[in-house]
């Protein structure tokens, strides 16, 4: 019982720093982590083991926080990472109770008199579950893996390995400092000579369907892509509208092919991504006139579990000559339908239209630009940047740029990719050493579920966006180089250290806290199992794979 007080006690205090996404929040509560670790004797005694990284150029001052407890003699190899994220969205949805988000004592009692949803109302009237922001994505899970190793650091000599504690900002939209902290954790690995055997977020798990209390242990992570298509028509007088092709129709046609469609769900030994979602389209006509738009975008969503960048591009490339197409049918058979009603004479509309990747435009205006393509690529980039374009803009300008110095006037729909980018993994049987970590992790948790009286699933995907993503990576190398020339200013807007992480490659397991409604206003986390019982779960692992 007294883990579970002080877990829950530092749950609350780590809620209590509004580290929301994108603002010094973030900075603060990482110097609230770092000051808990240096009060803890071990650290004391051996202060460069608490190793603070601020991360580059950063307005805010975030910064990861990791700490290296080295068990034994000091002179051990094998090493287990504990790492968590310490940000969170923001809490416009709580609405009038927006003030009291991050004090979990006075949500609750706030709550009492609120419009509750029943399943929210139920848990409250428990006692069992902590209210408040970020208290179960993710402090309590930071709050879990701080306690336990004070308390392991108190006797590091039993421990039979290394335990490499890692907290980091802005997981929540860019995975900036996980990406950051690669080439740290990279140093760290050769400096101390640790032999990274698995890697342990205890970032949250939920119910997958009504009533559902099943604890699920992930073995990997969804990846993501955001493949962007920018679709290059024709512009007309609308006296005139069939003398143009419209990009408009060509981005809706896209939508309507890939949206939602199982078509493009990735599947793996049983387990399939959700399809692909549009998450912005627009034409780029600046303003009102009667001429028909010239340009349009529009972008997805794109989960992946085991398909390879070179297969998503080429089925990608075949959406987009599709859907040119099924436009070019559509506008002749319409205007053949208008030719007789109007008694104008008909003549057939289709023409020819292309599509590219990024990396045969780039080749063509390579072909043409007289300079250095690169700087002024750069300087697209910069400018930019600069005008505080949002990313995916930034990378548009850049194709936008390079289609008008090849000066394509053919019906063109150019696909890349743009930020973010979280590569996909997980262990795989077919590896001798990985299905022996799974042989391993079946074992410990078919034995804490015996003694626990809990129900775990191993599953081989944590379904939602985690900075697991980074710390290995089954994509072979085709696909990665692939990705990087069909990403618009990569190494400036996403430099992701793609090769480091493909050499650490540490298993990315995810146990987690358990709890309900993350981003949302009744986020809360179950502390009987998350508290009570989810520490001797992590405890069990660590010293099996430890002795």
């Amino acid at each position: 019982m007294e883990l579970f007080e002080e877990i829950k006690a530092l749950t609350k205090r780590l809620v209590s720093i509004p580290s929301m996404n994108g603002t010094a929040g973030e900075r603060d509560i990482a110097d609230a982590i770092e000051e808990y670790l240096r009060a803890i004797p071990y650290f004391g005694s051996h202060p460069e083991l608490v190793i603070v990284q601020d991360l580059k150029d950063d307005p805010l001052g975030r910064r990861n926080v990791m700490a290296l407890l080295k068990g034994g003699d000091g002179n051990e190899q094998d090493t287990i990472l504990l790492h968590g994220h310490i940000d969170t969205v923001d809490v416009d949805d709580f609405g009038k109770y927006k003030p009291y988000a991050f004090d979990c004592d006075k949500l609750a009692e706030m709550f009492r008199d609120a419009d509750l949803p029943e399943d929210a109302r139920r848990d409250l009237e428990s006692g069992d579950y902590l209210f408040g922001r970020g208290a179960c994505d993710m402090k309590g899970g930071d709050a879990v893996f701080l306690v336990l190793v004070k308390h392991l650091a108190e006797q590091p000599e039993k421990l039979h390995g290394n335990l490499l504690l890692s907290f980091n900002p802005v997981e929540e939209t860019l995975h900036g400092g996980i990406i950051e902290e690669l080439q740290l954790l990279h140093q760290l690995q050769e400096v101390h000579h640790l032999k990274f055997r698995l890697a342990i977020n205890n970032d949250f798990i939920c119910p997958m369907y009504a009533g559902d209390t099943t604890r699920y242990v992930y073995t990997g992570a969804v990846g993501k892509l955001l493949p962007m298509f920018y679709i290059i028509g024709r512009e007309t007088h609308v006296a005139q509208c069939f003398e143009g092709f419209s990009p408009d129709l060509t981005a809706a046609e896209l939508v309507r092919l890939i949206d939602r469609s199982p078509d493009y769900c990735d599947g793996y030994n049983g387990e399939y991504t959700l399809p692909p979602t549009v998450l912005k389209m627009q034409d780029l006509k600046p303003r009102y006139n009667v001429q028909t738009p010239h340009t349009a975008c529009v972008y997805f969503n794109y989960f992946v579990h085991n398909r390879q960048v070179t297969e998503i591009m080429a089925q990608l490339k075949a959406a987009a000559r599709t859907a040119l197409d099924n436009v070019m049918r559509l506008a002749d058979d319409r205007y053949r339908e208008y030719c007789g009603l109007s008694g104008n004479q008909y003549s057939p509309l289709i023409e020819k239209t292309q599509v590219l990747d990024y990396r045969a435009l780039y080749e063509l205006a390579k072909d043409i630009y007289p300079g250095d393509l690169d700087a002024y690529i750069d300087h697209v980039t910069d400018e930019s940047i600069a005008e505080g374009d949002d990313m995916r803009i930034t990378s548009l300008r850049i194709v936008q740029a390079l289609s008008d110095l090849c000066g394509i006037k053919t019906p063109t729909v150019v696909v890349f990719f743009a930020t973010p980018f979280c590569p996909h993994n997980t262990l795989k049987r077919e590896k001798t050493d990985e299905a022996a970590v799974i042989a391993e992790l079946e074992k410990i948790a078919a034995e804490f579920a015996e003694e626990s009286g809990e129900t775990l699933k191993l599953q081989q995907f944590f379904p939602s966006l985690t900075d697991s993503s980074y710390l290995k990576i089954d994509d072979d190398a085709e696909s990665i180089a692939l990705l990087q020339e069909c990403f618009p200013g990569y190494q400036k807007l996403y430099p992701v250290p793609l090769e480091t992480a493909k050499t650490l490659n540490i298993p990315a397991i995810n146990y987690g806290v358990w709890g309900k409604d993350c981003h949302k206003w009744t986020e809360r986390i179950y502390m009987p199992y998350s508290f009570g019982k989810l520490p001797t779960f992590i405890l069990k692992t660590i010293h099996h794979f430890f002795d």
